[in-house]
Formats: C-alpha cells, structure tokens, sequence
C-alpha cells in the first residue's frame, strides 16, 4: 500500500469515531442538502412563473418517477459498489477495490445508454399514465425530453461519487454538488426568465450543472489525489465483481424505483380524487420529504465507510460505536424535522408556490403525511447499516416492506374505510412509516451481533 493508503486505513482503524463521523458525515450531509437544490430550485422557480406557475410545477412534478428511476439505476452500482470497494480496503486489497469502481463505471454507461433510449420514446405516455391532464402534459413533456437526453451525466455523477466519499474524501464528494448546484442556481433563472425558455430552461440548466459535475468526478479518479483509481484496463467487465456490486446495491434500486412506483401511486390516485390541485400539493410534499430525507442519507453516508472498513478488518467495538452515533443523530433529526412539519408545514409550501390556494392545501397535507417521519430515522440508520455490512438480502427485504408490502397497498385500500378519500391517500404515508420502522429496528437489533460473529468479530 502507498503511503497515502496507510495513513487512511490507520486513521479508520484507530481515529476518534466522532470526529471520523463529522469529518465524513458534515460533507456528506450538506452534499446532499445542494443536491436537492439540481431538483427543488428548478420547483422554486417554475411554481413562481407568471400565471401558468401552478400548472408547470404539476407538470414537472409528474416527471419525478422517471427521475427516480434514473437516480435508482446510479445508486444500483454506486451504493452496491461503493461498501464492498470500502471493505476491499480493510483487507488490504487494492487491486479488487479499483476492479469494482471500474466495473461499476461500465454497468453506469450501459445504463445510460438503454435509459436514454428507452424513456425518451415512451415519456408523453408514461407521462400520463402518470396522471397529466391536458393542462399539465405539455410542461411534463417538455421538462421530461432535455433531462431524458443528459441522463448519462446524472448517472455519473450520482453511481460514481459515493467510491469518492468512501475513500474517505468527502469534502471532495460535496465539492461535486456544490459546483453543480451553483451552477444550476445561477444559470435558472437566465434560461427560464431571461430566456424565455419556461421548463425547458429548468431541464437544461440542471443537465449542464450535472454535466460539470460529472467532469469533476471523473477527473478525480483518474488524478494522482485519489486512493482507488479508475482505469481503463478494469473497465471490462468481470461476473465475479460487478455481480457482488448489483446484489448488494439492489437493496438501493428497489428503495428508489419503488419511490417511482409509489410517486405514481400517489399522484394516479390523487388526480382522481383531488384533481391538479391535489396533485401539485403531492409535489411541493415530496419536495419538502426530501428536505428530510436526503440529510438522514448524508449521516449514512458518513457511517458507512467506517463500517464497513472496520467489519472488513475486523473491528467489532468500532463498528458498534458507529453504528451507536449513526442512530442517535437520524432519529434525533427525524423528530426535528417531524416538530417542524407539525409547526409550520405553510412556510415549507409557500417556499414552492405563491398560489394561496395550493399553500393552504399543500399546508393541510403535508401535516399528515410527514406525521410519521419521527419513525424514519430508525428505519434509514438500520437498513443502510445493513448494506454497510454486505448484507444484500436482509437489506432488500427491508427496502420492500415500508413500501410495496405496506404504503403502495394502503394507498389504494384506505380510501374505502374513509368519506375523505384525499385525506386517506396520504394518510397511508405516516402509517407505513410506523409499522416498517418498528420491523426494520427489530430486525437490525435482533441480527447485529449474530453478523459480527459470523465473521468472528
């Protein structure tokens, strides 16, 4: 090992676990935090356009399954990859870990290539199976076509940006976000305003600011800076590693393409029983769930190379105590968050909106769906620390049960049990967010230390 990978792999060994976890964890977060801005500042100013602003914020809104599915494929291979490159560091391996970046690298271009293709034909239907009316397709489809195209550039930037935060580099991997997102902030409001481009304007400043990003990513790992070097020669791609990759990160895929499928759950049922308005209040919530969501990500993210580093090398104490802080700040978080939600859910809609009425019916609607985020914080720390540990199965398991066994069911069968059918809906949200917290706790706390032992720890 050179001397660069000695000094990281004994600062994981023997490091202050908290000041490990802030070092990782502080950047991880706030990266996830600009991330949101590619998305929500794209919201912000389309929900501000004049007179057509509530119609092109649905319309746009009606794109985030696709989107979804994209994020899902990139995080198949960099969520799969980046835990098992992290564990090949433990052992001292070097050789296999830079065989699975370049691997996953390979997996990402065959995506973007069959994702580029396939969603760019089928988006106008897609779009309203969705739920598009005639009012809100045109913005759907004109948004869908721009990001559809520089798909690849997304898949880069996020399948490949988690093997630079698991090296430890995580002031880099927030780099990557914060000059996307700047990017995207200022080029905005030129291209939707100055421009006149509308949601086209939106789509296009997002996919230059991704395309930047993925840039900067790539000319990391190919620099003299990282650890894990991505090169060509490991590009081809070898069963033996990219299998492990897919089977691990598969537990991310179902996560994130089930959000898909749980977004056009919610947004089919609510354009049937609320119409546009309900559906553009769907909109301004996801929005305001990923405020939640995402920085809980970050806090995984900063856990994760320390976990999986020291179960890698056989660390037993410090992976507990990992895992201990881990746990502790997502459910503090959570319950913040939920706090907040109960509190002032008409400052978090007005953010997206100047239309009164889709404020108060956002407000209205947000108080019930996020009434159960306190529970997500236990949920996200024991499933993540699950794939942190090369637990596929278990991991794909969980990924399912908040969401196909519980929520996408119980939006379709708790509207009969009430004459509100729109309250119903997302009612079903909080209510899945329980039960599956207290399932995945129960499992975690029951299997943790059988893992350990199972690899003698």
């Amino acid at each position: 090992m050179s001397t660069m990978q000695n000094d990281r792999a004994h600062l994981m060994a023997t490091g202050s676990i908290p000041k490990l976890f802030a070092g990782l964890a502080i950047p991880a977060v706030v990266a996830q935090i600009i991330n949101l801005l590619y998305n929500i500042v794209d919201r912000i100013y389309i929900g501000h356009i004049p007179e057509v602003g509530a119609s092109a914020l649905t319309g746009v809104g009606l794109f985030v399954p696709i989107l979804m599915l994209i994020n899902a494929f990139a995080m198949m291979a960099g969520s799969g990859g980046a835990p098992l490159a992290s564990i090949a560091m433990g052992q001292k391996d070097i050789n296999r870990a830079e065989k699975i970046i370049a691997n996953c690298f390979s997996l990402l271009l065959i995506f973007a290539v069959a994702l580029t293709a396939i969603f760019y034909i089928f988006a106008p239907s897609l779009l309203r199976l969705f739920g598009a009316s005639e009012v809100t397709l045109p913005y759907a489809v004109d948004y869908a076509k721009i990001y559809i195209l520089g798909s690849i550039f997304v898949l880069i930037v996020m399948g490949m940006n988690p093997f630079i935060t698991t090296q430890g580099f995580a002031k880099i991997s927030m780099l990557t976000t914060i000059i996307g997102a700047v990017i995207n902030i200022i080029l905005d409001p030129i291209f939707i305003f100055v421009f006149g481009m509308g949601v086209k304007g939106a789509a296009l400043a997002t996919i230059i600011s991704q395309a930047v990003g993925a840039i900067w990513i790539l000319r990391f790992l190919t620099g003299k800076q990282t650890i894990l070097r991505l090169k060509k020669e490991n590009m081809k791609l070898e069963a033996a590693i990219f299998k492990p990759c897919l089977a691990l990160g598969v537990s991310t895929f179902v996560m994130l393409s089930t959000e898909s499928l749980l977004s056009i759950s919610f947004t089919s049922s609510l354009a049937r029983y609320g119409g546009d308005i309900a559906v553009g209040a769907m909109t301004i919530i996801t929005s305001v769930c990923q405020l939640a969501t995402m920085p809980l990500q970050g806090f995984c993210q900063g856990g994760q190379p320390i976990i999986s580093f020291n179960y890698g090398a056989g660390n037993k104490d410090r992976v507990k105590k990992t895992f201990a802080l881990e746990f502790c700040i997502c459910l503090g978080y959570a319950t913040l968050f939920w706090i907040l939600s109960m509190l002032i859910p008409n400052i978090f809609a007005g953010i997206f909106t100047a239309d009164t009425a889709l404020v108060e019916y956002a407000s209205w609607a947000l108080r019930i769906y996020m009434a159960g985020i306190f529970a997500f914080g236990c949920q996200i720390s024991c499933q993540q620390s699950f794939m942190a540990l090369g637990q596929a199965k278990i991991s794909l398991f969980l990924a399912c049960l908040r969401k196909i066994v519980l929520l996408i069911p119980l939006i379709f069968t708790l509207p009969m049990f009430f004459e509100n059918k729109v309250f119903a809906v997302f009612l079903a949200e909080p209510i899945s967010d329980i039960l599956a917290a207290t399932v995945t706790g129960i499992a975690f706390f029951t299997q943790f230390n059988k893992i350990l032992k199972k690899r003698n720890l």
